[in-house]
């Protein structure tokens, strides 16, 4: 798997992962203001007349300028993958941890009694719980939550997304931007 690189706007909010290619483009366009994290990957480089060989070291975080500052994302776009990474593939219900193809997402607040398909209305829910919950109030059947569901910020977001392969520096910079209740691990199941 190749590494991503993060991308930063000028004040440092987390905007997006790109690929080596993409970050390099950056570089070579002069849109890459400050770096912070160590090397990813070197890039090389044609050859010039004094047969000297370009290179360039593409940095594992970096913030990019351009005419108008870009801003993150308010709201995050809802997948099962970012889902699953959000309650740590752990079914809300009966707390057993499983495997992508057996979690399903399940609406808190049933659709078909107004629910909306919002990060804050879904949790990661085994089969046979979601079976059982059907479209059912929690409520109505005596069921419980082991941790409330929420929307991530951009950091959160790219976490969870990229969480497979992201470096350690490239982490440390985004838990630090983390929500104070997400620093140390929100789902705590015993």
């Amino acid at each position: 798997m190749q590494p991503r690189i993060l991308r930063l706007n000028l004040a440092g909010q987390p905007l997006e992962w790109l690929s080596w290619q993409e970050a390099a483009c950056l570089y070579v366009r002069e849109l890459v203001t400050w770096s912070l994290g160590g090397v990813v990957q070197r890039v090389h480089g044609g050859i010039n007349r004094y047969g000297e060989r370009s290179t360039l070291d593409l940095a594992a975080i970096i913030a990019c300028g351009g005419e108008r500052m870009a801003r993150p994302r308010r709201r995050p776009p809802l997948t099962n993958r970012a889902l699953f990474f959000r309650d740590a593939h752990t079914c809300l219900y009966c707390g057993k941890e499983f495997r992508t193809g057996e979690l399903t997402r399940d609406h808190v607040h049933p659709v078909s009694k107004g629910g909306l398909d919002v990060w804050e209305n879904v949790v990661t829910a085994c089969r046979r719980c979601n079976q059982h919950k059907g479209n059912r109030l929690l409520e109505d059947i005596e069921l419980e939550l082991l941790a409330l569901p929420f929307c991530p910020n951009a950091a959160e977001y790219l976490a969870l997304i990229n969480s497979e392969r992201i470096r350690g520096d490239q982490m440390e910079f985004l838990r630090s931007q983390f929500s104070r209740r997400r620093q140390e691990g929100w789902l705590q199941v015993s």
